[in-house]
């Protein structure tokens, strides 16, 4: 018998909070009350058996990912290769990186495939999925850093913005890091495709060997994991500027290489108070740049409404 998550409401009464194991959902939708109903519904039931399905390939997701060849079943597994995949020829990259996008699209998927929402979000750890109707928009908050998160600024996305997944990296977050960012918050079409080139980014902001950065072996904390022996950053004392500079400008070159490959739209990369703000490319005829370019907008994904 399918294991039963854990289902509940915010303390709002308008999001749903869908849990079970790693995976924790806080889920909105604006529309008709019956429709709402009938997304929100759909919504569990899909919830309702999907960690077990990516359990059933687990040993597979944590193996490095080929970039012309995925053995997975599953859509959401599939959904996970697929968004890493362009990454794989040039360098490590488990599906797993992608696992809290995928896991957002889906069930925002069945609710818009069930229902005919205005709008609608489903927010993983700050892992988001979003969809808008003709004529709506989101506001999304920013902050800093994912443990101790700050709202400092916010970014609105429209219908019309080719934006539909948000995420968010960095060693201070739920997910090992190899690199040293405190945050680093992607704009991508889709919330798979923006996990990943999150963790991309989020690695290449780093300063090798630096003695105020304290490592240590994947598997050391946790036995299974798909990093294994790679050592992942779990401390980083105060650095001088110059040290800041050059690992934000890593990572900004790693951004401005993806934005001119198409694979992500915009970036905001968070270092110990110094942001770097990587502009989308024009789409069309129109300057699209929903993320403020202020000198310090500091980064992870909140919804507001």
């Amino acid at each position: 018998m399918t294991r039963l998550p854990q289902i509940g409401w915010l303390a709002d009464d308008r999001r749903l909070h869908l849990q079970d194991g790693p995976i924790d959902l806080i889920v909105e939708a604006y529309g008709a009350p019956a429709v709402v109903r009938i997304a929100y519904e759909t919504a569990i039931a899909r919830f309702t058996g999907l960690l077990d399905e990516l359990c059933e390939e687990l040993p597979e997701l944590r193996k490095a990912a080929r970039p012309n060849i995925c053995t997975l079943n599953g859509i959401v597994a599939r959904r996970m290769h697929r968004a890493v995949a362009p990454f794989a020829a040039n360098g490590f990259i488990t599906p797993m990186a992608a696992v809290a996008g995928a896991v957002a699209e889906e069930i925002l998927g069945v609710m818009v495939a069930s229902a005919d929402l205005d709008r609608a979000y489903v927010n993983n750890g700050g892992d988001i999925a979003l969809h808008l109707g003709e004529g709506q928009s989101f506001a999304v908050g920013l902050v800093d850093r994912p443990d101790i998160p700050s709202l400092i600024g916010k970014t609105k996305i429209t219908a019309e913005d080719i934006t539909r997944g948000i995420a968010t990296s960095g060693w201070r977050g739920r997910s090992f890091s190899l690199g040293i960012a405190d945050a680093v918050t992607i704009l991508a079409r889709t919330a798979a495709q923006a996990d990943a080139a999150a963790t991309i980014i989020a690695n290449a902001i780093d300063l090798p060997d630096h003695p105020a950065v304290v490592r240590c072996p994947a598997h050391d904390i946790l036995p299974d994991s798909d990093l294994d022996a790679r050592l992942v950053t779990r401390d980083v004392r105060q650095l001088p500027f110059a040290d800041i500079d050059v690992a934000l400008e890593a990572g900004a070159v790693c951004a401005r290489r993806l934005v001119a490959a198409d694979l992500i739209n915009g970036a905001a990369l968070h270092l110990q108070g110094e942001t770097r703000i990587i502009a989308l490319k024009d789409v069309g005829q129109k300057s699209y740049k929903p993320l403020q370019d202020t000198a310090r907008i500091r980064t992870e994904s909140l919804m507001y409404a």
